[in-house]
């Protein structure tokens, strides 16, 4: 920017985005003065390097606004987890159903899991059971991201909203 500048001549732009053509820097600088800008280089690896006169302070504000405005406006999908037990009650798995039904409504990820403790990590298959039960009853409305897999003294699926 203005003084940094170190190649001889530069393909100027003006303020409108008019090309005025290459000029040595000595011009272009006073030609930003003049208009009372800034020199900004804005493609250096060019040969002749493109320099625009434009107002940066201005240039940067705008910048900002944009990338705040983008941020307000993006959906930060949160993780959310639903433990099951591996001899869950009816009525206990239907609340935690529902769980998942409105984390998914909301856009959130579910990461279900079945805890077993102790011996229970021998019937591996009941959780399995559990998991499979929860993907169907769920299937119109999320995408199995990752399948049931046991991990340690759990089994962990990951389901996703579906995108409409």
């Amino acid at each position: 920017m203005n003084d940094e500048i170190r190649a001889r001549e530069v393909r100027l732009v003006g303020p409108d985005g008019e090309q005025i053509g290459i000029k040595p820097i000595r011009e272009a600088m006073q030609m930003a003065i003049d208009a009372n800008m800034d020199l900004v280089n804005v493609a250096p690896t060019a040969k002749p390097p493109v320099c625009r006169i434009m107002d940066y302070g201005k240039f940067r504000y705008e910048q900002q606004k944009k990338e705040k405005e983008a941020r307000k406006n993006q959906k930060i999908v949160d993780l959310k987890e639903v433990w099951f037990r591996a001899n869950i009650e009816e009525h206990d798995y239907q609340v935690k159903y529902k769980n998942v039904v409105k984390f998914l409504g909301e856009g959130d990820k579910v990461k279900a899991s079945v805890r077993f403790r102790g011996r229970e990590i021998t019937h591996a298959a009941i959780g399995q059971r559990i998991l499979d039960r929860l993907q169907k009853e769920v299937a119109d409305i999320c995408v199995v991201e990752r399948a049931p897999k046991l991990e340690g003294r759990s089994m962990i699926m990951i389901l996703a909203p579906k995108n409409n």
